[in-house]
């Protein structure tokens, strides 16, 4: 993938984020990728990747976490274990990566991402 494409999915995945912020909802992973139309091969890999970007971006700017609004296909409706992880690199969350204190943690990042996102 060109450093353009990889650009223009990331800010079509910010948009796609931005426009379920509004209405105060979550995408899946697989839907996510589809709906921004990211080229397979790993297309959920890809996706995952841009998503951290995003958050790193938006942790760096002081911007409630868009991408606490993608999530993965489980019944707990929560992120991989991955956006817990680098949520507890960023010094953001200190905890384990599944669980009551995992969920509620992604329950503060998503009202938060809702409220600013939302508003958009």
């Amino acid at each position: 993938m060109t450093e353009l494409e990889r650009l223009s999915l990331k800010l079509e995945l910010r948009r796609l984020l931005t426009e379920a912020a509004r209405h105060r909802t979550t995408l899946r992973y697989a839907d996510l990728a589809r709906a921004a139309q990211v080229p397979a091969p790993h297309t959920i890999h890809k996706t995952v990747d841009l998503l951290e970007e995003l958050l790193r971006e938006d942790h760096a700017a002081g911007r409630p976490l868009l991408s606490a609004l993608a999530v993965s296909r489980r019944d707990d409706a929560t992120p991989a274990p991955g956006f817990f992880q680098l949520l507890t690199e960023l010094g953001r969350y200190a905890g384990a990566d599944r669980g009551r204190d995992a969920a509620a943690a992604h329950r503060l990042e998503l009202e938060q991402a809702w409220t600013w996102w939302g508003r958009s």
